[in-house]
C-alpha cells in the first residue's frame, strides 16, 4: 500500500473508447496537456513517457497493467523536477466505467513515500488536466489554460 496518493474522480458524458484514446493518441493530447504527448505502443511492460513541446521527457515508465478501454496502470517517475525524480517511480492508475450515458474516470496517483513532492504536484497538476480532457471531449474544444507549456519548466 501507498504512503502516499491522490485520486480523482471525473464524469464525462463520452463513449469508453473516445475517452480510451484522449490520453493515448498524441493528436488528442496535445489539444489538452499543454502540448505534450505520450510515446508508448501500449503493450504490457513497454516503456512509455511523456514528451514536451521542446522534445524533453518529462515523465517517463512501464506500462504495468492494460486492458482497452477500461484499465491502464504505468509506473511514473518525473525527470523535469530533480527533488521529484529522486523520489523513484509512482503508480498511475486509470478506470473507466460506464455510467449511463456517462463515463466515470477514476485516476489514482500512489508512490510508496510520505510527504511526496511528485503526489503533491500532481494533485494540483490533474485536476486542470482532466478538467480540460472533460472540456475537449463535450465541447470539442480544451481549456486554454492547459494548451500551453508553461513558461520556464
Amino acid at each position: 500500500m501507498a504512503n502516499d496518493r491522490f485520486v480523482y474522480v471525473i464524469y464525462i458524458r463520452t463513449t469508453r473508447e473516445k475517452l480510451w484514446d484522449a490520453p493515448i493518441k498524441p493528436e488528442f493530447t496535445r489539444q489538452y496537456w499543454a502540448g505534450t504527448w505520450q510515446e508508448s505502443d501500449w503493450k504490457p511492460d513497454s516503456s512509455w513517457k511523456i514528451m514536451t513541446p521542446d522534445g524533453r521527457v518529462a515523465d517517463s515508465g512501464k506500462v504495468l497493467e492494460i486492458d482497452p478501454p477500461r484499465r491502464l496502470v504505468v509506473s511514473w517517475r518525473n525527470h523535469l523536477k530533480p527533488e521529484m525524480e529522486l523520489e523513484g517511480h509512482s503508480r498511475a492508475t486509470f478506470e473507466l466505467e460506464q455510467q449511463g450515458s456517462m463515463i466515470k474516470l477514476t485516476v489514482t496517483h500512489e508512490i510508496d513515500k510520505k510527504g511526496s513532492k511528485l503526489i503533491e504536484a500532481v494533485s494540483n497538476g490533474w485536476p486542470a488536466i482532466l478538467s480540460s480532457l472533460k472540456s475537449m471531449l463535450e465541447t470539442g474544444s480544451s481549456l486554454e489554460e492547459t494548451r500551453h507549456w508553461p513558461k520556464g519548466v
